[in-house]
């Protein structure tokens, strides 16, 4: 294994963990919305979520790149400064968070729909505000489901290909992930190379799969004890 490819996994591993945490929170807080409240254009911000999953990836990184080229809405044109993301670290985890987000999103609403809301309700006769009955009783008896989603999420992060090779490019040493790294070893003729960044993908697909698999047949009621 050559010293670009290993920098090329620990790059991954990295940016992959960066973008989980970038759209978790806001994407738990959402699914918890969509999945609780009923409000105008609920349908609408939920199909925009849920876009990246059904769009091809490039679609999803050229969009990315029309946004942040230097006259779109957030280039340096607009807004007079210079963000300075395409072709960098940066880029790689805005790709990764964009394209994971419909996951962690969608995972993450099903645990929150699995939460009988009668519970909640007897937190609130009991004297608990909305913030604490989330934490106390919501947030615990959705852990599961939530801990799948971060796994999901991750996952699909270090798969990123498409739309991350669009607005950061495959620059080893400095935007190239696991996925970029696989395309080039094939292209380069480097089977040994390939196989190996391929198995290590296939290994790590198994593992989250079979974590959320795992999760999903144990029972949430525990935890609400």
């Amino acid at each position: 294994m050559t010293e670009s490819t290993l920098v090329a996994l620990r790059s991954t591993l990295l940016w992959a963990s960066l973008a989980t945490v970038l759209v978790m929170l806001p994407g738990a807080l959402l699914a918890y919305a969509l999945a609780r409240f009923e409000f105008f254009g609920k349908r609408v911000l939920s199909t925009v979520a849920g876009l990246p999953l059904v769009l091809p990836p490039t679609a999803v990184g050229y969009l990315l790149l029309r946004l942040l080229s230097s006259d779109g809405p957030l280039g340096r044109e607009t807004l007079g400064i210079d963000l300075d993301i395409l072709l960098t670290w940066k880029a790689v985890v805005l790709a990764c968070a964009v394209m994971s987000a419909p996951l962690v999103i969608r995972t993450a609403r099903v645990s929150f729909e699995g939460v009988d809301p009668r519970y909640e309700g007897m937190a609130r006769t009991l004297g608990h505000g909305p913030v604490a009955t989330f934490f106390q009783y919501t947030l615990p008896m959705a852990s599961r489901g939530l801990i799948a989603a971060v796994i999901l999420g991750f996952t699909r992060a270090m798969g990123e290909f498409g739309a991350t090779i669009i607005i950061a490019g495959n620059i080893p040493g400095r935007t190239q992930t696991l996925a970029t790294a696989i395309f080039s070893a094939q292209q380069a003729g480097q089977d040994a190379e390939a196989d190996f960044l391929l198995v290590i993908a296939l290994l790590v697909g198994f593992g989250a799969i079979f974590t959320t698999e795992y999760l999903s047949r144990k029972p949430i009621a525990a935890a609400a004890r």
